[in-house]
Formats: C-alpha cells, sequence, structure tokens
C-alpha cells in the first residue's frame, strides 16, 4: 500500500531532502508516471521546485513560479487540483527549459493543502497525452495531506515563513464591511481558527480508526442536543438553524465518504479532512448563498469533529477576555454558540451574509456583526483593540486610545438614547397639532417579535415570510408554515399582522427552486412572478396563513404587482384556498385584508383600475428606488447616487397618496426610508400617515414625530418642491433645526 510505503519513508529519520527525493520516486512509480515534482511556496508568494523524479536534477531551487504563473502557479491560485491530456496546449503552460520538460504532455497537479491554505503544489506528468481518471487525482490529494504536514512541521522551510505575511504592520487599521447584524462593540480579538495539526496521517488499524469517527460523531450530536435544549434555544429561526444543522451531522452521504477516506489508510481525523477538502474543491468557487451556507456548516462540523479527535474542546474560555471579538473566515451556528455569550461583545467574518445560519443566531442574540471584511484575519493579531460598527459597516483596528474613547462614548449615549426612547413607548405617536400617525414593525424572523413589546408598536406592519424558506433544504409543508404564522398572530396580541407572502429571487434565491440565475435578478423571476408561475406553492402559503389565522383578522400582502393583472390572478388562488376551507368547515378569518406592495412605478398608472381591488397599498421604497432611477440598489458605485429625498420620488409618492386615500384605501410605506426621521417626516408632510420600519427605529421616528408641528411642515415641503434645484435633505435639517424637531 502507497500510504504504509510513504509513512515507512517518512518515519526513516533521514533528511527532509533524501525524504522528498523518495517520495518523489515513490509516487511516480506507483501513478506510472514519468514525472513527479513537488514545489513548496515560500515567502513572496513563489513556488519552488524541491524536489523531482523525471526533470532535470539540477532544476531543484533553481525553478521557481510565482503563484499563477504556469500551471503549477495556476493550481496554486486557486487551490484546485487540474488534470490535462495535453498541457502545453493550456494557456496557462509556462515553459521552463532548465527543467527538460517540454517531452511531457500529459499532466496532473494537487494543491498541497492544509487548513485551507496552500503551502505547495504536487505534480505528476507523462510524455503520452494521458487522461488522468478521478482516482488518481484523489490518490495525489491524499499524499498531499502526509506532504502537508510535513511542511507545516517546518521540516522544508521555516515555519515563520511558512506563516509570513507581506507588508502587514501594527497600525491602526480601518476594514469595510457589510451590515450583517447591527449595533457597535468593542473588545479584544479572538482568533477563530480552530486549526487542528494532524500528527498521525496513515492508519495502523483501520478498523479502530472507524470506530473512532463514529465515537466523535456521536460526541458532536450530543453537544448540538445540549445546545438545542438551551433556554434561549426553545423557538425562533435560530433554534431552526440549529436543527439543520443538526441534520447535516446526520448526513449519510457525507459519512460514506469518510468512511471511504479512512478504508483507503487514513486516520479517522485525516478521513475527516479528506472528506472535506474534496467538497471544498468541488463546492469552494460556487457563489450560490445556499451552496455556500452548506459548505460553512459542513467546515463547522468538520473543525468540531477534528477537535474530538485530537482530544481539545470548543471555546475553551481559558485565556479568553473578558470582552472579546471573535474574527473568523466563516463561521457555523453551532460554532458561535460555544463561545461564552456573557464575554462576546462582536463577530468579524471574511464572508457571510445577513441570511447566514451565523448571522441570523447572532441577530437573535444581539450581537452585532460585520461580514465581507476581506483578509481581516491576515491583518489581525489575538488581542488587539477592536471595533466592531455593525450600524456603518466597519472594523477598527488597534484603533488610537482617542478613538476608543470616542467608540466608549458612542456607545454609552446609544445605551442613553435607547433608554430615552424605552420611556416613549406608551406615549402615542402624534404630532403637536394632534395628528396620529400609524407606528409599525417590519419583522422577518420570529425572534423579532419580542421587540413589538419593548418597542410599543401599533403591530407588524411587514411580515416577510421568505427567510424560513431560505433556511431549509426543502419547500417547508402546510403545517409547518401555518405553526410559525399562528406563533405571529399568538404574539401580536390582538395587534394586526401583515404577511407579504414569498419574496424571493434576485439577491434571495430557494436551495429547491432551480430555475434562478437571471443575467439582471432584480428585474426577473422573482416574488409574484414565481408565485403565478408555480401557484402550488402559493397556494400552499395562503392555505398555511388562512389556517394560522383560525378565525383571526388576516392580512395578506403580494409583492412586486406590476400590472393588475397579476393582483387579479393572486386574488383568484387566494379564493381557491377560502373555498377549500369552506368546504372542510375551517374557520374563516373575522376579516380578511388584502393588498399590494407598491414598488413598480408602472403600476402609477394603473391605480384606479387596482384600487378598487385592494384594502391596503405598502410602498416599498427600496424596490421602487432603483426601479424608478435604474439604479441596482446593491451596486455600491450606484446605490447611493440617487436620493430618497429627491423631488422626483417625492412627487411620485405624493401623486399616489393623492390617488389611494380619497378611495378609502389605506397607504403604508414600509421600506427603509420610513425609518430615517428626516426622511419620516417629508413621508408624513407629503400625506402618509403610516409608517413601517425596523425595531430599532420606531424610537427616533416617535421622538421626531412627537416634537413636529405638521401644519407648518406640509407646507414648508410643498414649496421646497417647486424649488428642484435646492438639495431638500438640508432643506429640511434647517426647518428641523429652526422648529426644534428631533432628528
Amino acid at each position: 500500500m502507497l500510504l504504509k510505503r510513504l509513512r515507512d519513508t517518512m518515519a526513516r529519520g533521514v533528511s527532509a531532502e533524501e525524504t522528498l527525493a523518495e517520495v518523489v520516486r515513490l509516487v511516480a512509480n506507483e501513478m506510472v508516471a514519468e514525472v513527479c515534482s513537488i514545489y513548496i511556496l515560500r515567502a513572496g508568494e513563489v513556488l519552488e521546485l524541491f524536489a523531482t523524479q523525471g526533470l532535470n536534477p539540477s532544476a531543484v531551487h533553481r525553478t521557481r513560479l510565482r503563484v499563477g504563473e504556469g500551471l503549477v502557479g495556476d493550481i496554486a491560485a486557486h487551490g484546485r487540483p487540474l488534470a490535462l491530456a495535453d498541457a502545453q496546449s493550456h494557456p496557462q503552460f509556462a515553459y521552463r527549459p532548465e527543467t527538460g520538460e517540454e517531452v511531457f504532455h500529459s499532466l496532473a497537479g494537487v494543491p498541497i493543502l492544509r487548513a485551507g491554505r496552500v503551502l505547495g503544489v504536487l505534480v505528476v506528468q507523462n510524455r503520452t497525452r494521458r487522461q488522468y481518471d478521478e482516482e488518481e487525482v484523489e490518490t495525489l490529494q491524499t499524499i498531499a495531506m502526509v506532504l502537508a504536514e510535513m511542511v507545516a512541521a517546518g521540516r522544508l522551510v521555516s515555519p515563520n515563513e511558512v506563516q509570513q505575511v507581506d507588508g502587514i504592520g501594527l497600525l491602526p487599521l480601518r476594514v469595510d464591511g457589510v451590515q450583517l447584524t447591527s449595533g457597535v462593540a468593542i473588545g479584544r480579538a479572538v482568533l477563530h481558527e480552530p486549526r487542528i495539526v494532524i500528527q498521525r496521517v496513515v492508519a495502523e488499524d483501520v478498523g479502530a480508526e472507524q470506530e473512532r469517527f463514529e465515537e466523535a460523531l456521536a460526541s458532536v450530536r450530543e453537544d448540538v442536543d445540549r445546545m438545542l435544549e438551551a433556554h434561549d434555544m426553545q423557538s425562533g429561526e435560530h433554534r431552526e438553524v440549529l436543527e439543520t444543522f443538526r441534520m447535516f451531522v446526520d448526513d449519510r452521504g457525507w459519512r460514506e465518504r469518510v468512511r471511504e477516506a479512512i478504508a483507503s489508510g487514513l486516520t479517522a481525523e485525516a478521513g475527516v479532512q479528506r472528506a472535506f477538502d474534496d467538497v471544498r474543491t468541488r463546492l469552494g468557487q460556487s457563489t450560490d448563498p445556499y451552496i455556500r451556507e452548506r459548505l460553512s456548516d459542513l467546515q463547522d462540523l468538520t473543525n468540531r469533529l477534528l477537535l474530538r479527535l485530537t482530544g481539545r474542546t470548543n471555546g475553551e474560555s481559558g485565556g479568553q477576555p473578558e470582552d472579546m471579538v471573535v474574527i473568523a473566515r466563516d463561521m457555523g451556528p453551532a460554532e458561535l454558540l460555544d463561545y461564552d455569550r456573557s464575554r462576546l461583545r462582536g463577530v468579524v467574518l471574511e464572508e457571510g451574509s445577513a441570511l447566514s445560519h451565523v448571522a441570523i443566531v447572532a441577530r437573535a442574540l444581539d450581537i452585532p456583526v460585520v461580514g465581507r471584511a476581506p483578509s481581516v484575519l491576515s491583518r489581525v493579531e489575538p488581542g488587539d483593540t477592536i471595533v466592531v460598527d455593525g450600524d456603518s459597516a466597519q472594523v477598527l483596528v488597534r484603533p488610537s486610545e482617542d478613538v476608543v474613547q470616542t467608540i466608549y462614548a458612542a456607545i454609552d449615549a446609544r445605551a442613553e438614547r435607547r433608554r430615552k426612547y424605552a420611556a416613549l413607548r406608551d406615549l402615542p405617536p402624534a404630532t403637536r397639532d394632534q395628528a396620529r400617525v400609524g407606528l409599525y414593525m417590519n419583522a422577518g424572523l420570529l425572534i423579532d417579535m419580542q421587540h413589538l413589546e419593548e418597542t410599543g408598536a401599533d403591530g407588524i406592519g411587514l411580515y416577510r415570510t421568505e427567510i424560513p424558506f431560505m433556511v431549509r433544504s426543502e419547500f417547508p409543508d402546510v403545517e409547518a408554515q401555518a405553526w410559525l404564522y399562528s406563533r405571529v398572530l399568538d404574539i401580536a396580541d390582538g395587534r394586526p399582522v401583515t404577511f407579504r407572502t414569498l419574496d424571493v429571487g434576485g439577491d434571495k434565491v430557494l436551495p429547491y427552486v432551480d430555475a434562478f440565475g437571471d443575467e439582471n435578478p432584480a428585474m426577473g423571476w422573482r416574488a409574484i412572478r414565481i408565485g403565478l408561475d408555480r401557484p402550488a406553492m402559493l397556494r400552499r402559503q395562503l392555505r398555511a396563513m388562512l389556517q394560522a389565522a383560525n378565525g383571526r383578522p388576516l392580512s395578506i400582502m403580494f409583492p412586486m404587482i406590476a400590472d393588475v393583472s397579476e393582483l387579479l390572478a393572486a386574488r383568484r388562488l387566494l379564493e381557491l384556498e377560502l373555498d377549500r376551507a369552506r368546504r372542510r368547515g375551517l374557520p374563516e378569518p373575522e376579516r380578511l385584508r388584502v393588498g399590494i406592495m407598491f414598488e413598480v412605478p408602472a403600476l402609477a398608472w394603473q391605480l384606479d383600475s387596482l384600487l378598487p381591488h385592494v384594502d391596503f397599498v405598502s410602498v416599498g421604497t427600496n424596490d421602487l428606488m432603483q426601479f424608478l432611477f435604474a439604479a441596482d440598489r446593491g451596486n455600491a458605485r450606484v446605490s447611493a447616487r440617487y436620493d430618497t429625498l429627491s423631488p422626483a420620488l417625492l412627487r411620485l409618492l405624493h401623486f399616489v397618496v393623492e390617488k389611494v386615500r380619497p378611495a378609502g384605501v389605506e397607504i403604508t410605506v414600509c421600506g427603509e426610508m420610513a425609518g430615517r426621521p428626516v426622511e419620516a417626516l417629508a413621508l408624513l408632510a407629503i400625506g402618509v400617515r403610516t409608517l413601517s420600519m425596523s425595531p430599532g427605529a420606531i424610537g427616533p421616528v416617535k421622538a421626531m414625530i412627537r416634537s413636529l408641528d405638521l401644519t407648518e411642515a406640509s407646507a414648508f415641503v410643498s414649496s421646497a418642491l417647486t424649488q428642484p434645484d435646492r438639495p431638500l435633505r438640508e432643506t429640511l435639517r434647517l426647518f428641523a433645526a429652526d422648529h426644534a424637531v428631533e432628528i
């Protein structure tokens, strides 16, 4: 067996150079290859030829390739295998005359990986145009694992050189990312790097290694079950996330992949790592958010198993600072819960999204998270002072003392504002001239419902139903949906709740629907278009809502209606479900309200036809802005180019208000615009009387409302809209300052 011969070779106690020379000879013989070469990554991202069988021996230590240069450099740059029958015809091929490799046509190479980092490249070559099969590539990957431990141990290159990061000092640093969870925190950096050194790669007793793997898997399963029993994990989407991870532990396909790796002669820990590396190689380049989330969960599971197999534990509190900020490439939900929550202040990720499992759990625990912070792991030292500014999507590394004091002052001021807004909770959102404003809350997770009492909101103006669909691996059945919607209504306790039907597509992808991938997803197959094209999906959701209402009032809102015919088609599906419920003797809603999201400008010229068929219209300003100005809100170059206080947008909204209100139809604004005091002031001035926003925005907006004279504001904005050459935002700020309006 090749692995046994490799183990014996590496255990001889001879020099590293002699060991490598014997390794390339063994591999060449085993693979029936005329060339086997090993390149090691040196400082400065240079790959140096350290050993070869078949190439010119004098090229050893002379031949060097930059990462990305030639086929070897390409393998290192992308961290994935390459197998070519005619390597010289590949555009990346780079010929080095000192090697004498011009006579070799076929090539197979794999990265030498450890903990996701490329340490070198292992290559075989043949004169003939040979097709290397998948089994041969997997054999090379297994050998590369053995070599990775040799490199990491410092037998070939100094460990300091392997880990060197060029151009990084210890100066203050700002890293921009994206907000995954709001809030501001400060603490000491803890690098989340459960990188385990695998001491034994080749198994002595395969049967014993299989047993060790099963025992470790059972232990991890027990850990997750204990997490699920925690008091703050008894409900909500964060529990669903952990239950999804629990199912991942029992995934039969992945388990068999590990068992096969162990059966090939690897130890349990090497088998686990090999199975993960294989999946990461196959899926690591995917941009699909569901696949990335599955890969993150698998990384979490792999780390936990390796920790068990090597006798270590997760999230050990010893040595951790009292105020810690965890820095990671990515994390799974269980990994986050391993940390002491009384000490954890914030999280910074190199990857991640607002809908990732770790973000959902962090949001439930009120922990600020900044994601997509590039190269942050390589720029932070353990113990560094870190500021996590989730509100501004920034990370401050090693801030100066004056900045630290400013941040602490900002945190104190934030806490004081929260106390002030909490004192307004039971006071009505009415202006100084007694105009009553409806203040509602947006929600998308069951855990969000706890803010209903905290904020004193009038109800839920927008409940986004898509998030529970996105964290599951299959479409939830009617019973699961009905349970969720029923819990929302229970917690609302009689306060109105408006459920928006499934709004997916664009940047929100369902893993079990395979028809996404539009070139222009924001304007593609999404929202009501999916519901009408997949009527069974929409009908099941409507059925679940009717079932959850169980005789209580129910409000249903259809998203992205662009034509009245779409609303009529959606209402027909709703009528079918109402008829079905009547035939089965189920209670009808005490009052059924049906409305639409106004997001597509074309609908403004169809209002006369639309209004007789709706009870309310809710304006989604986020999408409306991007459609009105043809500016992708996901594109940083243009997303901030057009102001939400643009006269064009306000005139359009004023036109809609003037059409809708006389028809006795309620109009609400539920986009982000509603949650910012200055914008909310303008909306009230043009006639909007109902706003729905994130929970954290209710306090500031209510403070603005209670300090505002709406008659004065309406006259002022009406006049200001006739002067488009003056920036309305600054004009409104001056008005607020002159009239003691809190913004």
